[in-house]
């Protein structure tokens, strides 16, 4: 295929490894930056740079006339959103597609779809993907959710329909607490998000989250990556990943990833997708939602399978086709991904700041760093506050685990306090290295307590 432009609309380690596969792939990349980040490690790597604002990410990332601007600057052809800021934005990729550039990544229309959780629940569910009972449509009113409450019955969740991020969410146990978290979850979800609709699922005692990587043409074919496992989370947000999930047999893995293929055929689903489910200590898996992008966390899923996920969104959005079929997808062994933040986890993850004074990344067999630190980076509290990923792979789970520890072990972040201490202390504890743990793990110990 003849080289194109892609602008690259994001900042930091995404950016960087979109930046990675552009060229890989003989396309050129233009990342679109702030102006904090315009000596960035992305933005000195890219074939150039376009500044669209300040440091604020409401002036520059998140401002679509900016990066709309800089594409129309840099003659684009496509555009790659990353993950987080506009990524999930329909307004953002219809803007994209009419100014004629070509959006790596779903439709406006599905992407506008599956952030309607309520109607994304629904037409799922008719596609043939099992979901949470819960209820039907989106909900406003207090008395629509207490009578869904009466038949779905207690505990359950009350959820904004235009959530994401684990804000404007909660657990009630009865009657009583929904009335009280009901008007405070819709606040939030007002604030947050601009939206007041809300809808209740049942809520699963100590879930497991497993997601699966799949792909799209829009025209009915989709291929997985198979699954990943996202249980240990704290307030909703994962901290660590591995895939394939230690929880599931192989038959539920093959039956779990044709329902989800089928379904999402049916929906004419196109490029990069996540399905995510809880299941229940049954095995059974119910669909949460479905993110419509890539993932933070998807170099696991290349370590087990070999493929390199963000060439194929580009491929796909640039051909018009998948670049392999579901029998070319293979995976071998296990892959663990730490997500390394600008936190400290023993005084309730508070954020950090400052400057990399010192920085030293762990190498060998198996072992793999997405991050766009260098010395004297500056971390800043404009942006989301992961730094850097460090992923292992081996052909089996524990050694990838001591291979996982012996790469936190060489590692050096100084400057600032970083997540580092928590994953030392979780490598090695025995629940998880049983895989028996599950979404809440995180909350029944006292962190401050384990990590000194």
């Amino acid at each position: 295929m003849k080289s194109k432009r892609i602008l690259i609309a994001n900042r930091g380690e995404i950016a960087l490894r979109v930046v990675r596969a552009c060229q890989e792939l003989g396309h050129e990349s233009i990342v679109a930056c702030s102006r904090a980040d315009a000596q960035t490690l992305p933005s000195r790597v890219a074939d150039s740079k376009v500044c669209i604002g300040p440091a604020e990410a409401g002036k520059s990332y998140l401002d679509i006339d900016a990066v709309l601007a800089a594409a129309d600057l840099c003659d684009a052809d496509a555009v790659h959103p990353g993950y987080g800021l506009l990524s999930e934005n329909a307004e953002f990729a219809r803007a994209v597609e009419e100014a004629g550039y070509i959006f790596i990544g779903p439709r406006a229309e599905t992407i506008e779809l599956m952030g309607q959780k309520a109607e994304a629940r629904r037409q799922l569910k008719q596609a043939g993907i099992p979901v949470l009972p819960g209820s039907d449509g989106r909900l406003k009113e207090l008395a629509e959710a207490e009578k869904v409450a009466d038949e779905v019955g207690f505990p359950l969740m009350v959820k904004a329909a235009s959530g994401g991020g684990g804000r404007g969410i909660a657990k009630v146990e009865d009657m009583e607490e929904l009335r009280e978290q009901f008007p405070r979850v819709q606040a939030e979800a007002e604030a947050a998000f601009d939206s007041e609709w809300m809808y209740i699922e049942k809520f699963i005692p100590d879930p497991r989250h497993i997601e699966l990587q799949v792909m799209g043409d829009g025209k009915g074919e989709v291929v997985h990556f198979f699954e990943r496992e996202c249980s240990i989370q704290r307030r909703h947000q994962k901290l660590l990943e591995e895939a394939p999930s230690p929880a599931m047999s192989e038959e539920q893995r093959v039956e779990l990833a044709e329902t989800v293929t089928e379904a999402l055929g049916k929906l004419d689903y196109g490029n990069a997708g996540t399905v995510e489910f809880v299941m229940d200590d049954s095995g059974n898996a119910y669909v949460i939602e479905v993110n419509t992008r890539i993932q933070v966390e998807h170099p696991v899923t290349e370590m087990i399978t070999g493929e390199d996920l963000i060439a194929t969104q580009i491929r796909t959005a640039l051909e018009g086709e998948l670049p392999m079929n579901q029998e070319d997808i293979t995976y071998k062994g296990h892959s663990v991904e730490i997500r390394v933040c600008a936190e400290d986890p023993a005084a309730g993850f508070t954020p950090q700041q400052g400057t990399v004074e010192k920085l030293v990344f762990p190498s060998g067999p198996g072992v793999r760093v997405d991050s766009y630190l260098e010395p004297d980076t500056w971390i800043s509290p404009y942006y989301d506050s992961m730094i850097a990923k460090l992923i292992t792979w081996h052909k089996d789970r524990d050694r990838c685990l001591n291979r996982l520890s012996r790469s936190i072990n060489e590692t050096t972040i100084s400057g600032f306090r970083t997540t580092l201490p928590l994953f030392k202390w979780l490598i090695w504890n025995d629940k998880f290295r049983a895989a028996d743990f599950h979404t809440g793990f995180l909350d029944s110990y006292d962190l401050q307590d384990e990590l000194g």
